[in-house]
């Protein structure tokens, strides 16, 4: 498919997708580079957070691609430019380019270094790094956008919004999550570079201020949420702690329960998501919405 990849900055002509990898002229890349990170984000967070999760196993990691494999499988038809914004570690590309091998999916992230590690075991599907507020891509050129745990590390997330829809095609479809309940907020949101965490009543008003329709807004987590909530209150009640004691603080939180643990939390949640076919739960340990543009 002959996608309208922008010319990246230091090139005089267009990239073309060989397939396996970017053409400039002479120049062979795996990865377009365009605008800078402006998040706060880093690779180090990008890799601390792979390592914790146990290589993306975590029973919430694995939660979100679930329902976001899900809510693909109710919208597409297997064609179609799907664009993933927050690629991070990949494993949602693989899980898409397994199901769904007729779409053009193009995978992406602020940051450079987690996309080259994604182009070894990808190297059939193409990668660009760009900052969202910043975005240079062209006007309606997507199918559907996925973006998971993105739109909380990003200040101003109305113009990411617009920013999303801008570039998706009218009739697309979104797939946005982030995490529920800004009154949980702790010293782990503040470690991962979280600005907020939202209600679905905000997620809902900033996404119709950005020309969304919504399609469907529910919440993941809804059987854990006591206990979730009650250990993040805890947390915000912790006194001060240096930086190496919140960070273990986070690494702990993150590993909770072990191996076990979490297999069956992931099974109390995909439970939840299959009857969220027809349930909009209305709490959660994060807010989950479809938009459409019309």
């Amino acid at each position: 498919m002959g996608f309208p990849f922008p010319i990246p900055p230091g090139y005089s002509d267009l990239p073309i997708w060989t397939g396996n990898g970017f053409q400039i002229g002479y120049a062979k890349l795996s990865v377009l580079q365009y605008t800078e990170c402006n998040t706060g984000w880093n690779s180090n967070l990008t890799e601390f957070h792979e390592v914790e999760a146990n290589q993306g196993n975590h029973y919430i990691d694995r939660a979100s691609r679930f329902h976001a494999s899900s809510e693909l499988k109710k919208n597409i038809k297997n064609r179609g430019v799907l664009l993933e914004i927050g690629s991070s570690s990949g494993y949602l590309l693989k899980d898409i380019k397994k199901a769904f091998p007729g779409i053009f999916l193009i995978g992406s992230d602020c940051i450079h270094e987690p996309l080259e590690k994604i182009a070894k075991s990808c190297h059939d599907i193409p990668l660009v790094q760009f900052d969202l507020n910043n975005c240079p891509l062209p006007d309606n050129c997507t199918d559907i956008i996925i973006a998971l745990n993105v739109l909380e590390h990003i200040q101003d997330d109305i113009s990411a919004l617009r920013q999303i829809h801008r570039i998706l095609k009218p009739g697309g479809i979104v797939i946005i999550e982030v995490p529920a309940n800004q009154d949980l907020y702790d010293f782990y949101d503040a470690q991962l570079k979280h600005f907020r965490r939202y209600s679905i009543e905000e997620l809902s008003n900033k996404v119709k201020r950005s020309g969304f329709e919504i399609q469907k807004a529910t919440h993941l987590g809804f059987f854990l949420y006591p206990a979730f909530k009650s250990i993040k209150l805890h947390n915000k009640n912790k006194k001060v702690q240096s930086e190496r004691q919140v960070r273990e603080s986070v690494k702990n939180f993150i590993k909770i329960g072990g191996p076990i643990l979490n297999t069956i939390l992931y099974s109390v949640m995909r439970l939840e998501l299959l009857f969220g076919d027809r349930i909009e739960y209305p709490k959660g340990i994060r807010c989950l919405i479809t938009l459409i543009k019309k």
